[in-house]
Protein backbone atom coordinates (compact mmCIF):
# COMPACT_ATOMS: atom_id res chain seq x y z
CA UNK A 1 0.00 0.00 0.00
CA UNK A 2 1.51 3.45 -0.95
CA UNK A 3 1.62 6.48 1.71
CA UNK A 4 -1.28 8.77 1.17
CA UNK A 5 -0.62 11.98 -0.03
CA UNK A 6 -1.89 15.59 1.21
CA UNK A 7 -4.23 17.59 -0.52
CA UNK A 8 -3.43 19.47 -3.79
CA UNK A 9 -2.45 23.06 -3.36
CA UNK A 10 -4.54 25.45 -6.10
CA UNK A 11 -1.68 27.13 -8.29
CA UNK A 12 -4.16 29.65 -9.00
CA UNK A 13 -3.28 33.13 -8.92
CA UNK A 14 -6.38 35.39 -8.46
CA UNK A 15 -7.80 32.17 -6.04
CA UNK A 16 -4.61 32.47 -3.80
CA UNK A 17 -5.45 36.18 -3.42
CA UNK A 18 -8.61 36.57 -2.47
CA UNK A 19 -7.81 33.62 -0.28
CA UNK A 20 -5.00 35.78 1.19
CA UNK A 21 -6.93 39.01 1.19
CA UNK A 22 -10.13 37.55 3.22
CA UNK A 23 -7.43 35.86 5.85
CA UNK A 24 -5.88 38.86 6.97
CA UNK A 25 -9.19 40.41 7.06
CA UNK A 26 -10.53 37.59 9.48
CA UNK A 27 -7.30 38.00 11.69
CA UNK A 28 -8.38 38.27 15.60
CA UNK A 29 -5.22 39.83 16.67
CA UNK A 30 -3.28 42.57 15.56
CA UNK A 31 0.24 41.78 13.12
CA UNK A 32 3.60 42.94 14.65
CA UNK A 33 4.64 46.37 13.60
CA UNK A 34 5.84 47.14 10.28
CA UNK A 35 5.56 48.79 6.87
CA UNK A 36 1.93 48.03 5.80
CA UNK A 37 1.35 50.64 3.38
CA UNK A 38 0.90 49.21 -0.31
CA UNK A 39 4.29 49.56 -1.72
CA UNK A 40 5.17 48.89 -5.11
CA UNK A 41 8.48 49.75 -5.01
CA UNK A 42 9.08 47.45 -1.30
CA UNK A 43 8.23 44.48 -3.23
CA UNK A 44 10.72 45.17 -6.27
CA UNK A 45 13.20 45.78 -3.43
CA UNK A 46 12.38 42.73 -1.62
CA UNK A 47 12.62 40.40 -4.61
CA UNK A 48 15.80 41.95 -6.02
CA UNK A 49 17.80 42.96 -2.80
CA UNK A 50 15.77 41.83 0.25
CA UNK A 51 19.01 42.51 2.26
CA UNK A 52 18.30 46.22 1.59
CA UNK A 53 14.85 45.94 3.21
CA UNK A 54 15.44 43.41 6.23
CA UNK A 55 18.37 44.60 7.85
CA UNK A 56 16.85 48.51 7.99
CA UNK A 57 13.22 47.08 8.70
CA UNK A 58 15.31 44.67 11.41
CA UNK A 59 17.06 47.79 12.45
CA UNK A 60 13.97 50.14 13.31
CA UNK A 61 11.80 47.24 14.44
CA UNK A 62 13.37 44.52 15.98
CA UNK A 63 13.10 40.45 15.44
CA UNK A 64 9.75 40.67 14.51
CA UNK A 65 7.90 42.72 11.86
CA UNK A 66 5.28 43.24 9.13
CA UNK A 67 5.93 44.28 5.28
CA UNK A 68 3.25 44.39 2.88
CA UNK A 69 4.43 43.00 -0.50
CA UNK A 70 2.38 43.25 -3.21
CA UNK A 71 -0.66 42.42 -1.99
CA UNK A 72 -0.50 41.34 1.50
CA UNK A 73 0.94 41.23 4.68
CA UNK A 74 4.38 38.98 5.31
CA UNK A 75 5.74 38.85 9.07
CA UNK A 76 9.61 38.36 9.25
CA UNK A 77 11.48 36.72 11.84
CA UNK A 78 15.33 37.91 12.33
CA UNK A 79 18.11 36.87 14.61
CA UNK A 80 19.04 34.05 17.14
CA UNK A 81 15.64 33.15 19.11
CA UNK A 82 13.26 34.40 16.45
CA UNK A 83 14.66 30.98 14.25
CA UNK A 84 15.03 28.71 17.45
CA UNK A 85 11.63 29.65 17.77
CA UNK A 86 10.09 29.23 14.45
CA UNK A 87 12.42 26.13 13.87
CA UNK A 88 12.75 24.08 16.79
CA UNK A 89 10.68 25.05 20.29
CA UNK A 90 7.59 26.19 18.07
CA UNK A 91 8.18 24.63 14.68
CA UNK A 92 5.09 22.69 14.80
CA UNK A 93 3.01 26.11 14.94
CA UNK A 94 3.84 26.66 11.06
CA UNK A 95 3.50 24.58 7.83
CA UNK A 96 5.21 24.74 5.01
CA UNK A 97 2.63 23.59 2.48
CA UNK A 98 0.67 26.32 3.10
CA UNK A 99 3.40 29.19 3.39
CA UNK A 100 5.11 29.90 -0.34
CA UNK A 101 7.12 26.82 -0.25
CA UNK A 102 4.07 25.45 -1.76
CA UNK A 103 4.53 27.87 -4.92
CA UNK A 104 7.16 25.09 -5.44
CA UNK A 105 4.90 22.10 -5.58
CA UNK A 106 4.02 23.07 -9.25
CA UNK A 107 7.65 22.34 -10.00
CA UNK A 108 8.67 19.65 -7.17
CA UNK A 109 5.36 17.86 -6.68
CA UNK A 110 4.93 16.89 -3.22
CA UNK A 111 8.17 16.18 -2.06
CA UNK A 112 9.88 16.79 1.79
CA UNK A 113 10.20 20.41 1.20
CA UNK A 114 6.36 21.02 0.70
CA UNK A 115 4.59 18.57 3.04
CA UNK A 116 4.07 18.72 6.28
CA UNK A 117 2.66 16.59 9.44
CA UNK A 118 2.66 13.08 9.66
CA UNK A 119 3.27 12.51 5.50
CA UNK A 120 6.22 14.46 5.96
CA UNK A 121 7.29 12.14 9.06
CA UNK A 122 6.62 8.73 7.71
CA UNK A 123 8.56 10.09 4.14
CA UNK A 124 11.13 11.63 6.11
CA UNK A 125 11.62 7.81 8.12
CA UNK A 126 11.58 5.78 4.84
CA UNK A 127 14.38 8.33 3.13
CA UNK A 128 17.02 8.71 6.36
CA UNK A 129 18.35 5.20 5.47
CA UNK A 130 19.55 6.72 1.77
CA UNK A 131 21.71 9.37 3.93
CA UNK A 132 23.32 6.66 6.39
CA UNK A 133 27.20 6.90 6.31
CA UNK A 134 28.15 3.72 4.35
CA UNK A 135 25.78 5.30 1.62
CA UNK A 136 27.82 8.84 1.99
CA UNK A 137 30.87 6.93 1.30
CA UNK A 138 29.55 4.94 -1.40
CA UNK A 139 28.47 8.59 -2.90
CA UNK A 140 32.27 9.82 -2.13
CA UNK A 141 33.92 7.51 -4.34
CA UNK A 142 31.65 8.95 -7.43
CA UNK A 143 32.41 12.29 -6.06
CA UNK A 144 36.02 11.80 -6.63
CA UNK A 145 35.68 10.18 -9.79
CA UNK A 146 34.10 12.98 -11.51
CA UNK A 147 36.07 15.64 -9.84
CA UNK A 148 39.16 14.21 -11.26
CA UNK A 149 37.69 13.52 -14.46
CA UNK A 150 36.22 17.04 -14.79
CA UNK A 151 39.55 19.24 -13.11
CA UNK A 152 41.93 16.84 -15.15
CA UNK A 153 41.21 18.69 -18.27
CA UNK A 154 42.14 21.98 -16.44
CA UNK A 155 45.56 24.18 -17.09
CA UNK A 156 46.64 27.25 -16.29
CA UNK A 157 45.59 30.26 -17.79
CA UNK A 158 42.48 28.59 -18.85
CA UNK A 159 39.10 30.87 -18.28
CA UNK A 160 35.58 29.56 -17.35
CA UNK A 161 32.54 30.61 -15.78
CA UNK A 162 32.99 28.56 -12.02
CA UNK A 163 29.08 28.67 -11.68
CA UNK A 164 27.97 26.89 -14.88
CA UNK A 165 30.60 24.79 -14.71
CA UNK A 166 29.94 23.00 -11.15
CA UNK A 167 26.28 23.42 -11.89
CA UNK A 168 26.57 20.69 -14.78
CA UNK A 169 29.60 19.08 -12.26
CA UNK A 170 26.96 18.53 -9.78
CA UNK A 171 24.13 17.42 -11.58
CA UNK A 172 26.30 14.43 -12.78
CA UNK A 173 27.05 13.40 -9.23
CA UNK A 174 23.39 14.04 -8.14
CA UNK A 175 22.19 11.67 -10.84
CA UNK A 176 24.94 9.28 -10.54
CA UNK A 177 25.36 9.23 -6.34
CA UNK A 178 21.91 9.96 -5.29
CA UNK A 179 19.81 8.21 -8.45
CA UNK A 180 22.21 5.88 -10.22
CA UNK A 181 21.19 7.50 -13.01
CA UNK A 182 23.61 7.24 -16.27
CA UNK A 183 23.95 11.09 -17.10
CA UNK A 184 24.20 10.45 -20.72
CA UNK A 185 20.58 9.82 -20.56
CA UNK A 186 20.24 13.71 -19.58
CA UNK A 187 21.66 14.38 -23.19
CA UNK A 188 20.06 16.23 -25.87
CA UNK A 189 16.50 17.14 -25.96
CA UNK A 190 16.31 16.25 -22.26
CA UNK A 191 19.54 17.94 -20.82
CA UNK A 192 18.55 17.79 -17.73
CA UNK A 193 20.70 20.96 -16.42
CA UNK A 194 19.16 23.52 -18.98
CA UNK A 195 16.00 21.92 -18.02
CA UNK A 196 16.04 22.75 -14.68
CA UNK A 197 17.84 26.12 -14.72
CA UNK A 198 14.86 27.05 -17.29
CA UNK A 199 12.24 25.76 -14.50
CA UNK A 200 14.05 27.71 -11.34
CA UNK A 201 14.15 30.91 -13.72
CA UNK A 202 10.57 31.17 -13.36
CA UNK A 203 10.85 32.28 -9.57
CA UNK A 204 13.15 34.95 -10.07
CA UNK A 205 10.68 37.15 -12.75
CA UNK A 206 8.85 39.51 -11.77
CA UNK A 207 5.61 38.81 -9.36
CA UNK A 208 3.53 40.27 -12.51
CA UNK A 209 4.82 37.50 -15.05
CA UNK A 210 5.00 34.91 -12.49
CA UNK A 211 1.01 35.06 -12.52
CA UNK A 212 0.36 35.28 -15.96
CA UNK A 213 -0.93 31.81 -17.61
CA UNK A 214 -1.38 30.69 -21.13
CA UNK A 215 0.79 30.33 -24.07
CA UNK A 216 4.55 31.49 -23.72
CA UNK A 217 4.59 32.77 -20.24
CA UNK A 218 7.07 31.67 -18.28
CA UNK A 219 4.51 29.62 -16.25
CA UNK A 220 4.24 27.73 -19.49
CA UNK A 221 8.04 27.62 -19.88
CA UNK A 222 8.11 26.25 -16.59
CA UNK A 223 5.92 23.73 -17.09
CA UNK A 224 7.44 22.53 -20.08
CA UNK A 225 10.66 22.12 -18.30
CA UNK A 226 8.94 20.19 -16.06
CA UNK A 227 7.40 17.76 -18.35
CA UNK A 228 10.90 17.14 -19.65
CA UNK A 229 12.02 16.79 -15.98
CA UNK A 230 9.54 14.54 -15.45
CA UNK A 231 10.07 12.16 -18.92
CA UNK A 232 13.43 11.34 -17.43
CA UNK A 233 12.32 10.09 -13.68
CA UNK A 234 9.17 8.62 -14.82
CA UNK A 235 11.12 6.27 -17.36
CA UNK A 236 14.08 6.03 -14.70
CA UNK A 237 11.73 4.66 -12.58
CA UNK A 238 9.85 2.58 -15.44
CA UNK A 239 13.07 0.96 -16.34
CA UNK A 240 13.87 -0.09 -12.79
CA UNK A 241 11.17 -1.67 -11.44
CA UNK A 242 10.46 -3.76 -15.09
CA UNK A 243 14.28 -5.07 -14.41
CA UNK A 244 14.93 -5.23 -10.52
CA UNK A 245 17.77 -3.56 -11.15
CA UNK A 246 19.40 -1.84 -7.47
CA UNK A 247 22.03 -0.36 -6.57
CA UNK A 248 23.66 1.87 -3.57
CA UNK A 249 21.47 5.23 -4.61
CA UNK A 250 18.57 6.74 -2.63
CA UNK A 251 16.07 5.63 -5.38
CA UNK A 252 17.27 1.48 -5.19
CA UNK A 253 16.35 2.24 -1.71
CA UNK A 254 12.73 3.95 -2.05
CA UNK A 255 11.90 1.36 -5.04
CA UNK A 256 11.35 -1.11 -2.68
CA UNK A 257 11.12 0.87 1.14
CA UNK A 258 8.40 0.80 3.57
CA UNK A 259 7.59 2.15 6.70
CA UNK A 260 6.63 0.79 9.77
CA UNK A 261 3.13 -0.01 8.25
CA UNK A 262 4.04 -1.42 5.20
CA UNK A 263 3.78 1.17 3.13
CA UNK A 264 5.61 2.45 0.47
CA UNK A 265 5.81 5.26 -2.13
CA UNK A 266 3.92 5.73 -4.72
CA UNK A 267 5.11 6.12 -8.43
CA UNK A 268 4.43 10.12 -8.34
CA UNK A 269 5.92 10.13 -4.68
CA UNK A 270 8.71 8.71 -5.86
CA UNK A 271 9.07 11.24 -9.09
CA UNK A 272 8.48 14.12 -6.35
CA UNK A 273 11.13 13.30 -3.92
CA UNK A 274 13.61 12.71 -7.01
CA UNK A 275 12.74 15.67 -8.27
CA UNK A 276 13.25 17.28 -5.15
CA UNK A 277 16.39 15.89 -4.68
CA UNK A 278 17.90 16.73 -7.83
CA UNK A 279 16.55 20.04 -7.23
CA UNK A 280 18.60 20.39 -4.04
CA UNK A 281 21.74 18.31 -4.66
CA UNK A 282 23.05 20.49 -7.38
CA UNK A 283 21.63 23.52 -6.96
CA UNK A 284 23.20 24.18 -3.25
CA UNK A 285 26.38 22.70 -4.20
CA UNK A 286 26.75 24.85 -7.13
CA UNK A 287 26.12 28.11 -5.24
CA UNK A 288 28.07 27.10 -2.27
CA UNK A 289 31.59 26.49 -4.35
CA UNK A 290 30.77 29.55 -6.92
CA UNK A 291 30.64 31.66 -3.59
CA UNK A 292 33.58 29.87 -1.61
CA UNK A 293 35.76 30.94 -4.57
CA UNK A 294 34.73 34.53 -5.03
CA UNK A 295 35.75 35.53 -1.37
CA UNK A 296 38.77 33.21 -1.72
CA UNK A 297 39.63 35.60 -5.05
CA UNK A 298 38.53 39.09 -3.25
CA UNK A 299 38.43 38.70 -0.25
CA UNK A 300 41.49 40.37 2.19
CA UNK A 301 42.41 37.53 3.26
CA UNK A 302 41.53 35.32 0.79
CA UNK A 303 44.78 34.56 -0.42
CA UNK A 304 45.78 33.22 2.92
CA UNK A 305 42.58 31.04 3.71
CA UNK A 306 42.99 29.70 0.11
CA UNK A 307 46.70 28.22 0.74
CA UNK A 308 45.06 26.70 4.02
CA UNK A 309 42.33 25.02 3.11
CA UNK A 310 44.48 23.43 0.52
CA UNK A 311 46.07 21.84 3.37
CA UNK A 312 44.40 21.40 5.83
CA UNK A 313 40.83 19.91 5.68
CA UNK A 314 40.20 21.74 8.99
CA UNK A 315 41.01 25.12 7.67
CA UNK A 316 38.88 24.06 4.26
CA UNK A 317 35.76 23.22 6.62
CA UNK A 318 35.80 26.78 8.42
CA UNK A 319 35.99 28.50 5.03
CA UNK A 320 32.83 26.41 4.56
CA UNK A 321 31.37 27.07 7.00
CA UNK A 322 31.90 31.14 6.53
CA UNK A 323 30.81 30.66 3.15
CA UNK A 324 27.19 29.26 4.32
CA UNK A 325 27.07 32.09 6.91
CA UNK A 326 27.76 34.70 4.02
CA UNK A 327 25.36 32.82 1.12
CA UNK A 328 23.13 29.96 2.78
CA UNK A 329 21.93 28.65 -0.49
CA UNK A 330 18.19 28.40 1.19
CA UNK A 331 18.22 31.87 2.26
CA UNK A 332 14.67 31.91 3.16
CA UNK A 333 12.35 29.64 5.14
CA UNK A 334 8.57 30.68 4.69
CA UNK A 335 6.10 29.65 6.56
CA UNK A 336 2.63 29.96 7.60
CA UNK A 337 1.18 30.30 11.41
CA UNK A 338 -1.44 28.03 12.13
CA UNK A 339 -2.25 29.47 15.76
CA UNK A 340 -2.10 33.20 16.40
CA UNK A 341 1.30 33.22 18.79
CA UNK A 342 3.11 36.00 20.73
CA UNK A 343 6.91 36.40 20.03
CA UNK A 344 8.96 39.20 21.43
CA UNK A 345 6.09 40.98 22.61
CA UNK A 346 4.11 41.24 19.84
CA UNK A 347 0.96 38.99 18.42
CA UNK A 348 0.39 37.50 15.14
CA UNK A 349 -2.43 36.39 13.72
CA UNK A 350 -3.63 32.73 12.74
CA UNK A 351 -3.18 32.44 8.75
CA UNK A 352 -0.13 34.88 8.44
CA UNK A 353 2.81 34.42 6.39
CA UNK A 354 5.56 34.23 8.66
CA UNK A 355 9.41 33.78 7.52
CA UNK A 356 12.38 33.25 8.82
CA UNK A 357 15.85 34.92 6.21
CA UNK A 358 19.01 33.13 7.33
CA UNK A 359 20.49 35.36 4.56
CA UNK A 360 19.76 38.47 6.94
CA UNK A 361 19.84 36.81 10.23
CA UNK A 362 23.93 35.93 9.09
CA UNK A 363 24.48 39.29 8.87
CA UNK A 364 22.93 40.95 11.79
CA UNK A 365 25.91 43.41 13.22
CA UNK A 366 24.43 42.61 16.80
CA UNK A 367 24.79 39.21 16.16
CA UNK A 368 27.81 39.04 14.36
CA UNK A 369 31.48 41.28 14.57
CA UNK A 370 32.10 42.61 10.84
CA UNK A 371 28.82 40.85 9.77
CA UNK A 372 29.65 41.32 5.80
CA UNK A 373 33.41 40.14 5.94
CA UNK A 374 35.08 37.14 4.98
CA UNK A 375 36.25 35.50 8.72
CA UNK A 376 36.31 32.10 8.49
CA UNK A 377 38.35 32.23 11.98
CA UNK A 378 35.16 32.89 13.56
CA UNK A 379 34.30 29.42 13.39
CA UNK A 380 37.36 27.89 14.80
CA UNK A 381 37.36 25.83 18.39
CA UNK A 382 36.67 28.00 20.93
CA UNK A 383 35.28 30.82 18.87
CA UNK A 384 32.50 28.59 17.56
CA UNK A 385 30.90 28.21 20.73
CA UNK A 386 30.64 31.90 21.58
CA UNK A 387 27.82 31.63 18.20
CA UNK A 388 24.29 32.12 20.22
CA UNK A 389 22.02 29.17 19.81
CA UNK A 390 19.85 30.32 16.81
CA UNK A 391 22.08 32.29 15.24
CA UNK A 392 23.49 30.00 12.55
CA UNK A 393 21.26 27.86 10.24
CA UNK A 394 22.01 27.38 7.04
CA UNK A 395 20.65 24.27 6.76
CA UNK A 396 17.45 25.08 8.92
CA UNK A 397 17.31 23.44 12.67
CA UNK A 398 15.31 20.73 14.46
CA UNK A 399 13.39 17.82 12.99
CA UNK A 400 13.05 19.42 9.51
CA UNK A 401 16.89 20.24 9.29
CA UNK A 402 18.17 19.31 5.75
CA UNK A 403 18.23 15.96 5.36
CA UNK A 404 21.00 15.81 2.23
CA UNK A 405 23.28 18.11 4.67
CA UNK A 406 25.92 15.80 5.04
CA UNK A 407 26.08 14.61 1.51
CA UNK A 408 26.01 18.59 0.12
CA UNK A 409 28.98 19.28 2.73
CA UNK A 410 31.11 15.75 1.48
CA UNK A 411 30.10 16.89 -1.91
CA UNK A 412 31.83 20.84 -1.21
CA UNK A 413 34.67 19.25 0.94
CA UNK A 414 35.52 16.79 -2.36
CA UNK A 415 35.02 19.54 -4.99
CA UNK A 416 36.64 22.34 -3.15
CA UNK A 417 39.62 20.24 -1.93
CA UNK A 418 40.11 19.11 -5.21
CA UNK A 419 40.37 22.24 -7.14
CA UNK A 420 42.78 23.72 -4.76
CA UNK A 421 44.99 21.15 -4.47
CA UNK A 422 46.63 22.06 -8.38
CA UNK A 423 44.45 26.12 -9.04
CA UNK A 424 44.11 28.96 -7.44
CA UNK A 425 40.73 30.79 -8.95
CA UNK A 426 41.17 34.78 -10.13
CA UNK A 427 38.06 36.50 -10.37
CA UNK A 428 38.38 39.46 -12.89
CA UNK A 429 38.55 42.81 -10.98
CA UNK A 430 35.85 44.62 -12.72
CA UNK A 431 33.55 41.91 -11.71
CA UNK A 432 30.75 42.79 -10.15
CA UNK A 433 28.53 40.25 -7.94
CA UNK A 434 24.78 40.80 -8.67
CA UNK A 435 22.92 38.00 -6.78
CA UNK A 436 19.63 36.28 -7.64
CA UNK A 437 16.94 34.08 -5.56
CA UNK A 438 15.14 31.80 -7.65
CA UNK A 439 14.23 30.14 -5.66
CA UNK A 440 17.83 29.68 -3.86
CA UNK A 441 20.48 32.55 -4.15
CA UNK A 442 23.24 32.10 -6.14
CA UNK A 443 25.55 34.67 -8.53
CA UNK A 444 22.88 36.17 -11.56
CA UNK A 445 25.64 36.31 -13.88
CA UNK A 446 27.83 33.46 -13.03
CA UNK A 447 31.54 33.64 -11.78
CA UNK A 448 33.67 34.33 -14.30
CA UNK A 449 37.59 32.58 -13.01
CA UNK A 450 41.15 32.51 -14.87
CA UNK A 451 42.78 29.36 -13.65
CA UNK A 452 46.43 30.07 -12.07
CA UNK A 453 48.12 26.66 -11.12
CA UNK A 454 48.80 26.60 -7.18
CA UNK A 455 52.26 27.47 -5.69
Amino acid sequence: MSLAGPQPVSSNPALRLFQDLRGERAATVPFPPGETDFNIKRTRQVLHDPLGVLLPAYERYGPIFTLRLFHGKTVFMLGPEANHYMLVSHARNFSWRDGHFGDLIPLLGDGLLTIDGEFHRRSRKIMLPAFHRERITAATETMVEEAEAAIGGWRAGDELDLYHWTRALALRIAMRALFGFDPSIAAGTHDAAEQFERALSFWSREYILQIARGPRTPWAQMRKARAALDALIYSEIDRRRKSGERGMDILSLLLDAEDEDGQRLSKTHLRDEVMTLLFAGHDTTTSTITFLFYELSRAANGAEWADRAANDPADLELCLDETLRLYPPAWIGPRRAIDSFEFNGHTCPAAAYVNYVSWASHRLPDVWDEPTTFRPERFAPGEHEKIPKGAYVPFGAGSRTCIGMRFGQQEIRVLAGRILRDFRLDVPPDYRLRIRQSPTIGPKDGLPVRLRAAA
